[in-house]
């Protein structure tokens, strides 16, 4: 059960990350396109049979059209930061489990270090211990 679980995660992720690619690609080429679009409009083209103010007003609302969607696609992008940050953050199993490791080691070398000091601390009081209990008893039998 876990390998097949774990055979379908890497299916799911490689699908999201081209999934990722893909709104990467379509909002960049739509910003591009619509941006390419605009200053196309910004030529002074020939009179026409469409009176001067009709394409102006054309104009101006292919503008505000190419605007908006320029505008679409930097919200789709920004929206696309937020979610590849969020799987990163919640998906990054390896370097939380690096860094636990990591952490469980630096603890465990820290524990040992502290247990030889006591060790070290130990075996100097029991000495210094031994020589004043043979000092204190060797000064009470000279007494007497």
């Amino acid at each position: 059960m876990a390998m097949a679980q774990s055979g379908k995660q890497p299916q799911g992720r490689e699908a999201l990350l081209k999934s990722y690619n893909k709104r990467l690609k379509d909002d960049v080429k739509s910003i591009l396109d619509n941006f390419t679009e605009i200053v196309k409009l910004g030529l002074v083209e020939d009179e026409n049979q469409v009176t001067r103010m009709t394409q102006v007003e054309e104009i101006n609302f292919q503008m505000q059209v190419r605007s908006a969607n320029i505008v679409r696609a930097a919200e789709s992008l920004m929206k696309l930061v937020a979610d590849v940050k969020q799987y990163l953050i919640l998906n990054d199993f390896p370097s939380v489990n690096e860094a636990i490791t990591s952490n469980s080691q630096l603890f465990k070398a820290k524990s040992q270090e502290a247990d030889q000091k006591l060790m070290a601390l130990r075996d100097d009081m029991a000495f210094d211990l031994y020589e004043l209990e043979e000092e204190f008893y060797g000064s009470i039998y000279k007494e007497k």
